[in-house]
């Protein structure tokens, strides 16, 4: 059985509201052009390559929402405005049944006119709430070194530091270490 947040309405203090609420099969463009930003705009924050998610169609995104509602794999997360998608953030938990109480987050992402206002934390609270009601005891991440902001913002959001991965990639020549957080739940 799937169990699915309800959507929660947050208004920021500039009065921009937004709702954090899990991607249905409808949401797949938006979401694969949130993704395709992210990408474009940060390359060292995420192992995904650019040239893979601009091939991918929609479909991919739909199969992807559909599969982890069906199965209980994970969630995606998506902060919502009048204007449309402004945020992500993914869950997917182990593959295996033994590994099923731990859980990993990926793609977090906001738009750089959101960030700031609580969307992350609103993602990233969305995305525990989904691991808890399926039986998750924790939650893991990874965070290149050089992203400040985003570490300081897991920090404020339970997220502590348990480990250095590094050379995880190379993005024009930089090799990039990344920083490995978890929460409990």
């Amino acid at each position: 059985m799937t169990t699915t947040s309800p959507s929660t309405v947050t208004e920021t203090p500039t009065n921009r509201a937004f709702v954090v609420r899990p991607a249905q099969p409808a949401d797949a463009a938006a979401l694969r052009e949130l993704r395709i930003d992210a990408l474009a705009r940060h390359p060292e924050a995420f192992a995904a390559d650019l040239d893979a998610a601009v091939a991918e169609p929609p479909a991919t995104w739909e199969a992807l929402i559909a599969d982890n509602a069906a199965a209980d794999k994970g969630v995606i997360c998506v902060a919502e405005t009048a204007a449309g998608l402004v945020g992500m953030a993914g869950l997917v938990r182990g593959r295996w049944p033994k590994t099923w109480s731990s859980g990993t987050i990926w793609g977090v992402y906001v738009r750089p006119d959101w960030r700031g206002l609580g969307v992350g934390a609103a993602l990233l609270d969305a995305c525990a709430d989904w691991g808890r009601a399926h039986g998750m005891t924790i939650i893991k991440l990874a965070v290149v070194t050089t992203n400040a902001a985003a570490i300081r913002s897991y920090a404020r959001c339970g997220f502590t530091v348990y480990g250095v991965e590094p050379q995880v990639m190379r993005v024009d020549g930089v090799d990039y270490e990344e920083l490995l957080m978890a929460r409990e739940l």
